[in-house]
């Protein structure tokens, strides 16, 4: 508990780290909900084609790099989450609640977040809404925290104010820091009534080998002797606070540098999912790109979706319902309507990405062929029977996009049955959750 790592300036640098991250994962996650679940005046951008594989791309990346943060946040801050009294006032129960609702907040959502990329849910609750809702657990809980510890944030947030000249930490029990060395803490808590305010505690270590270890792990002096004040006395000796100054700055910078190695580790070896630069270091992401029918990976099997029978039936032909006119296209029909082709990513709402080479009839054409009002939204139905996107509404930004297609031939081949043969959804800069696969019929419904 005496590491010196454990120190508010330590928790103010890793508190920024965490703050940043939770912001940019909080940004991109709602970006995502919200296509999901629009409400209905909203209208979101198709350019870059590529916008949703970046946020959502970024959203996991930083979601990923956040555990390392969080673990280091929690070893630096453990003396003041297991301090002695744990309460000490109505006050001071409300902020530890706040730390506690935060700190369970955040463990669960990056655990659960982390489990949602390999799509393993160990769990009875619907992982999409409480993860939407623990965003907002967390952001509101975090301006609480950061509100309470401003006085010390404040006081910490340069290095220089920090650290005397030797490299030691500056404690400042004025600023309300949990974060102090048992001598200053016990100062600064002392009853004026019963105790001595200059006193401090000494503690006793056993002779030999064993105090020795003991000593060095608390950081603290050797027992001076006559031979020990002798030699101090000369310049050629570094100071007591010059060599303690030394240590501290050495098990800082250990400490930081195992931090950063881990988090750069982690992003290093997960981000090649969805980025191109990162893709030889993929070993942990939950899907390697380039891997899988028309050299691409699959979220959702034809067998998981129920639909191998019926995606495969000779009679299967694509419903299109205008507001006056309905018309039914085989396979070969649509293919004679004039296809086009688009490249365009299948952008995965647990983080991996891939562009692709799609060939298809626009959207807009079969719209056009049912008489449809310019500016429709249309409503796309999969062969799935069951399933939370067997139904998937599509805004008129997309709809009249030149590069929405309903697909049929993906990377130069026919559409493979897991990738959603006979035809499926791919529209620029959506989750691949709303890139409806297997479906049956498009309905115009505004």
């Amino acid at each position: 508990m005496a590491s010196p790592n454990r120190n508010a300036r330590s928790a103010v640098v890793l508190g920024r780290l965490l703050g940043i991250a939770f912001l940019v994962c909080f940004g991109t996650g709602v970006y995502s909900y919200l296509l999901q679940q629009p409400f209905p005046w909203m209208r979101f951008p198709t350019r870059p084609v590529q916008l949703y594989q970046f946020t959502q791309g970024l959203h996991i990346t930083t979601g990923i790099a956040i555990i390392p943060l969080l673990l280091a946040k929690l070893n630096t801050v453990m003396p003041a989450l297991v301090q002695v009294p744990p309460v000490r006032g109505f006050l001071h129960l409300l902020e530890r609640l706040s730390i506690a609702v935060l700190v369970a907040a955040a463990i669960v959502q990056v655990g659960t977040g982390l489990l949602n990329t390999y799509q393993w849910y160990p769990w009875p609750f619907p992982f999409k809404q409480v993860h939407n809702a623990l965003a907002y657990v967390i952001i509101g809980s975090l301006i609480v925290h950061v509100a309470v510890k401003l006085r010390v944030i404040a006081r910490y947030w340069r290095s220089r104010d920090s650290y005397d000249e030797h490299g030691r930490f500056v404690p400042d029990a004025s600023v309300g820091s949990e974060l102090l060395p048992p001598a200053v803490d016990r100062e600064a808590r002392l009853d004026p009534a019963t105790d001595h305010p200059g006193r401090q505690t000494v503690t006793s270590y056993p002779r030999g080998l064993t105090g020795r270890l003991l000593r060095w792990v608390d950081g603290a002096p050797a027992p001076s002797t006559r031979a020990d004040e002798a030699e101090a006395s000369r310049a050629s000796r570094p100071s007591a606070e010059a060599t303690d100054g030394r240590r501290q700055r050495i098990a800082r910078r250990g400490f930081f540098a195992g931090v950063t190695a881990a988090t750069v580790g982690v992003v290093a070896l997960t981000a090649g999912q969805s980025s191109t630069l990162a893709e030889p270091f993929n070993v942990f992401g939950a899907r390697q790109r380039h891997r899988g029918p028309n050299d691409l990976p699959v979220n959702r099997t034809a067998r998981a979706a129920g639909v191998l029978a019926t995606a495969t039936a000779a009679d299967w032909a694509l419903t299109v319902v205008g507001p006056a006119v309905s018309r039914t296209f085989s396979r070969a029909e649509l293919v004679a309507l004039g296809t086009a082709q688009a490249e365009l990513p299948i952008s995965c709402v647990e983080g991996w990405s891939q562009m692709a080479t799609w060939r298809g009839v626009r959207m807009r054409d079969l719209l056009l062929a049912v008489q449809a009002e310019p500016g429709s939204k249309v409503r796309v139905t999969s062969l799935e029977r069951h399933g939370g996107y067997r139904i998937m509404d599509m805004g008129p930004e997309y709809a009249e996009d030149p590069t929405t297609l309903v697909a049929l031939e993906l990377n130069g081949a026919t559409l493979d049955l897991d990738h959603g043969f006979p035809a499926r959804i791919i529209a620029p800069g959506r989750p691949g959750v709303l890139q409806t696969k297997w479906i049956e019929k498009i309905e115009v419904i505004a």
